[in-house]
């Protein structure tokens, strides 16, 4: 066929199908490149009594500004059709068609519209109830999942009045108010999460998403999947819709980087660069995206170490380091302990359902004399395991004796650990013994403490250990002369 002939049959095939939407459609109207309504067919003039319009008025007019809820002009702006949609108005519901209108050149010079059909709720029953459910389901979702990624604290939440805490604090405003990184500093159960939060909730980003990511959680294999996402089809496994990364979720808000000093060192230039250009690229993809994150991190590490030893990048500390707040050891500022345990036993009570419990002087003496390596997050364990071994309604300090002895040997285990992680010179060979003969003696040692601490309830003690009760009878049945209470 020649190939004028076929583009003939090109036009007479686009205006046939044309003639047959026209009139089998309700109504149609095509717009031009400026969203200006340019025609519209006779069936469309029924419906603009109830737009509140009469035809005069309504063609020249911008879609946008006669018809809610058009997404004409979103036609004409992308080029891309919508072929089935469901639109409702002052005039009622409609199932309509958009289509984009190209000139030779292939350019988008309007868009053309259906009303396909009217009233759907009812001819299209079934389907629109699938719809609702489905509608209503996401949007049950979308509503879980922003309440989950809303700040769960506020700055009110980091307890003390101790000049330390209102140091901390008061940092913690000033540079709530700024959009540069800020780097949270300090021991293990400090609160850093929790500043974080309070952080994000003081801050002008508060009615977006905190988004947190504990890097020591992820491997490392994960990590940048984790943090720019993975575009569609991106490797054998991938998930077709492709997924979005921490840093696409919290555009607009904040991103929490805890354990920042566990990074992988090939991933910080990574990194690095999303901080400084707020731009990402997922993996997989050529595509860079651009997006407006304020990043909070954490770490218990010694970041300038780190940088001496070569571990960590000295370029991404400066860029992290902009704002720094050290949070202070509890042992630094003991005098919010009573506070501390008074905000902790509220919380241990709301969850555990039993009644909020006082502490006697010796009992407050008592914690305030331990050193507290884990910080308030040893304390809080303390308090929970004090609490809910007895139905005493104040604690005293022979409540505490059991749940501090465990923790003291923890601490043991972890100075063990770490020594013999270093090169030390090996010990006498008299002070040598067989490894299983030490564990269990350790486990003998733990095993009494829980028992005294519960006045000899194995049911208790076996709770206390987190251990079952016939592995626990099992024990005490193998060795009852080394397993002894002191009452």
């Amino acid at each position: 066929m020649p190939a004028l002939d076929a583009e003939r049959v090109v036009e007479l095939a686009a205006k046939s199908l044309f003639d047959v939407f026209n009139h089998t459609a309700m109504g149609t109207m095509v717009v031009d490149r400026s969203h200006r309504i340019v025609w519209i067919s006779d069936g469309y003039k029924r419906f603009l009594p109830a737009l509140g319009h009469a035809e005069a008025d309504f063609v020249g007019q911008r879609v946008e500004e006669v018809v809610p809820n058009t997404l004409m002009g979103q036609v004409v702006d992308s080029g891309k059709p919508i072929l089935v949609d469901l639109l409702t108005n002052q005039a009622g519901t409609f199932l309509v068609s958009r289509l984009p209108l190209k000139n030779d050149a292939g350019e988008v010079i309007g868009a053309v519209g259906y009303v396909l059909l009217d009233h759907p709720e009812t001819t299209m029953q079934p389907l629109l109830a699938k719809f609702g459910r489905l509608q209503g389901e996401l949007d049950a979702a979308r509503r879980e999942i922003a309440q989950a990624r809303r700040p769960k604290h506020s700055l009110a939440g980091f307890i003390g009045s101790s000049a330390a805490a209102l140091e901390v604090k008061r940092l913690a405003r000033r540079v709530a108010l700024t959009a540069s990184p800020v780097l949270l500093l300090g021991e293990t159960g400090t609160g850093k999460e929790l500043l974080a939060h309070g952080i994000h909730a003081a801050s002008r980003r508060a009615g977006r998403a905190i988004v947190s990511v504990n890097i020591a959680a992820v491997p490392d294999t994960l990590l940048e999947a984790e943090f720019f996402g993975v575009a569609p089809g991106a490797y054998t496994g991938a998930e077709r819709a492709g997924r979005e990364g921490k840093f696409k979720l919290a555009d607009g808000g904040t991103l929490f980087l805890d354990e920042i000093g566990d990074m992988p060192l090939a991933l910080q230039a990574k990194l690095l660069r999303a901080l400084q250009e707020q731009e990402i690229e997922p993996l997989g993809s050529n595509k860079v995206e651009r997006v407006d994150v304020r990043v909070i991190a954490a770490t218990s590490r010694d970041l300038p170490a780190m940088v001496a030893e070569g571990t960590f990048r000295a370029d991404l500390y400066y860029r992290l380091n902009v704002l720094p707040i050290h949070l202070p050891p509890l042992r630094e500022r003991i005098e919010d302990l009573e506070a501390l345990v008074d905000a902790l036993g509220d919380d241990i009570a709301r969850r555990s359902g039993m009644a909020s419990k006082s502490l006697t002087p010796d009992a407050l003496d008592l914690l305030a004399a331990q050193p507290w390596p884990g910080n308030i997050r040893e304390l809080r364990n303390v308090l929970e395991q004090a609490t809910l071994m007895t139905d005493d309604v104040q604690l005293g300090a022979p409540h505490f004796a059991a749940a501090l002895r465990l923790a003291a040997q923890g601490e043991e285990a972890q100075v063990v650990s770490a020594r013999t992680a270093a090169p030390l010179a090996a010990p006498p060979v008299e002070r040598l013994r067989p490894l299983a003969e030490q564990v269990s003696e350790v486990e003998d040692a733990a095993i009494a403490a829980a028992l005294e601490a519960t006045g000899g309830n194995r049911v208790a003690a076996a709770k206390l250990l987190r251990m079952s009760r016939a592995a626990l009878y099992a024990k005490l049945a193998r060795r009852p002369q080394r397993i002894t209470v002191t009452r």
